[in-house]
């Protein structure tokens, strides 16, 4: 299982970096698709401080920087559709995390 998170793990980073190249509406949804499935295969229970905390992180720059990175001469649209990407990517994993944590904190 820890495996086949690490394939989907790597397989949406790479959806991530390809996404800035082509802008195709089928791309979003894949990458929540393994977003989802990131966070509920690849994060056990000791790492979720640390995953929720890199998440969050990237979630806040990815929404922040994306209208500054606009405006970047030749690269601005192509660094903002990857930066996009991976806010579509993290979000559905951070979101899937949260909530088996709460719900391991609710069992107990």
């Amino acid at each position: 299982m820890k495996k086949i998170g690490g394939i989907v793990f790597l397989a949406g980073v790479v959806t991530c970096v390809i996404a800035g190249f082509i802008s195709h509406n089928w791309i979003f949804p894949v990458l929540t698709i393994l977003g989802l499935a990131v966070g509920y295969l690849n994060i056990a229970q000791r790492e979720t401080q640390t995953f929720m905390l890199v998440a969050i992180g990237l979630i806040i720059i990815s929404a922040f920087v994306i209208p500054q990175i606009k405006a970047l001469p030749e690269v601005g649209m192509l660094l903002a559709r990857v930066y996009a990407a991976l806010l579509l990517f993290l979000a559905p994993a951070a979101t899937v995390v949260a909530l088996k944590t709460l719900f391991n904190l609710a069992r107990r």
